[in-house]
């Protein structure tokens, strides 16, 4: 049985092209991420900076709500502004 391997992106391209024409790579992925394989199997993820930020913001909301919905239920108190 051959190895199958899952590519998790539209587009691809070796770690020769890579090498070659590094901007060339990140532009043929028109902003999504290109896997990168090595000997046809796929290495590691290639993500433009713009996207990747996003993510990062996406994974930063997704923190805080769930620690929003965990304080939802805690005691609150009022404070005053001269109190801070």
């Amino acid at each position: 049985m051959s190895d199958v391997n899952l590519i998790l992106a539209d587009s691809s391209a070796s770690v020769s092209d890579l090498k070659k024409n590094p901007m060339a790579v990140v532009n043929a992925g028109e902003g999504f991420p290109v896997a990168i394989l090595n000997r046809n199997k796929p290495a590691f993820y290639c993500v433009p900076a713009e996207s990747w930020e996003l993510l990062l913001d996406k994974l930063e909301d997704i923190e805080l709500s769930k620690l929003a919905n965990e304080r939802m239920g805690d005691k609150s108190f009022k404070v005053s502004l001269d109190e801070l």
